[in-house]
């Protein structure tokens, strides 16, 4: 229901049918005495009530390729996922690279395409590398979407939509905010787990088109973090160490957040007033900004990029491709110290509970 219906709610029926039948006048005005009939059956349309049997349920299988599947980050994903499918009927497969091994998730496409899945979801972390299995998938008749991460503008894929945050703009749009309360002339790390990957390298790159657009007001290093925790951790805190000048550290990921905020905690950081953030709803990040070890993450829905991607499919599939796949931006909303206790409650839309919502 969109906004518009929800405003209907309560309204006598009476009301609801003098909408329709001013509404159908107005279009057999605007476009001529023939077409007084089909608005007619409009107003007849929208005049209906009673009950409505929703949407059929319809046990069609999607693929999720993931490049960080046992990542915490994706819990409440899947979880979206899983909700999907209850509503819908269907079914669903978690699969892809555990470490971010793009020939892992391309194998797990190919697997999918061959095994007639009803539609994939994959995360475009490379360039190029899904151009191929996309376009089989696609000449195959298994619609394909992109979550979390998607190919350049103007790439060749084919897939139909993508799902996530718009990764350039959600650096740039953190620079302005956060890298801007660094002192003019201030030394910043920019932290990243896969240099190039296409789910964090836009990120780097927007933080670094901010500071080229504000008259580089502060000096950077991008530093390849790593992508477990114990060697991002190393990582920071040896910079951290060899720069007694730095103002900040700015991530590119959820894990190299958490592990920012982990040596901020051991040599109090943040509390000596250096910006600490990044990406991500990580328990442990979460705590740290509790605690006043980390100054900022950013949400960008992660039940969302589960959730929407299987609505999409089951859609396209249900319609026959009438209900095409759509981009959709998870949004970026910011945790700080002022709304972190939110995060911190129990929610299955964050991932720390299994229990749905009363």
């Amino acid at each position: 229901m969109d906004h518009e219906d929800s405003e209907q709610v309560g309204v006598p029926a009476a009301a609801v049918n003098a909408v329709g039948r001013r509404s159908a006048v107005a279009l057999a005005t605007a476009l001529g005495a023939g077409a007084a009939g089909l608005a007619g059956g409009m107003g007849r349309a929208f005049a209906q009530s009673g009950p409505y049997p929703g949407l059929p349920r319809r046990p069609l299988k999607f693929v999720f390729v993931c490049h960080v599947t046992l990542d915490p980050f994706f819990v409440p994903t899947v979880y979206g996922v899983q909700d999907g499918c209850a509503a819908f009927g269907c079914r669903y497969q978690w699969t892809g690279s555990q470490n971010n091994v793009v020939s892992e998730m391309v194998n797990a496409m190919e697997t999918a395409i061959d095994e007639k899945a009803d539609g994939i979801a994959v995360c475009l972390v490379d360039p190029k590398a899904f151009d191929a299995p996309t376009a089989r998938a696609i000449a195959a008749g298994i619609p394909v979407v992109a979550f979390n991460a998607d190919v350049p503008k103007g790439s060749p894929n084919q897939r139909l939509s993508y799902v996530g945050q718009p990764l350039f703009e959600s650096g740039y749009d953190v620079a302005a905010r956060f890298m801007s309360r660094v002192p003019k002339g201030g030394h910043v790390m920019l932290s990243i787990g896969v240099p190039g990957s296409l789910n964090e390298q836009p990120r780097i790159d927007g933080y670094i088109q901010w500071i080229k657009d504000n008259g580089n007001p502060v000096t950077y290093d991008v530093v390849n973090t790593g992508v477990d925790g114990a060697t991002e951790i190393s990582r920071i805190s040896s910079y951290v160490l060899s720069h007694k000048n730095l103002a900040g550290i700015f991530c590119g990921g959820g894990s190299d957040t958490y592990a920012a905020g982990f040596v901020s905690a051991e040599y109090g950081l943040a509390k000596k007033g250096m910006i600490i953030g990044g990406f991500d709803l990580f328990p442990q990040t979460l705590q740290y900004i509790k605690a006043g070890h980390t100054t900022f993450t950013t949400d960008q829905q992660a039940y969302l990029q589960g959730f929407l991607p299987l609505q999409q499919l089951y859609m396209y599939k249900l319609s026959k491709g009438l209900v095409g796949p759509a981009d959709t931006n998870t949004s970026k909303a910011y945790v700080t110290s002022a709304n972190v206790d939110y995060y911190l409650s129990k929610s299955r839309f964050e991932g720390s509970t299994r229990s749905e919502p009363a």
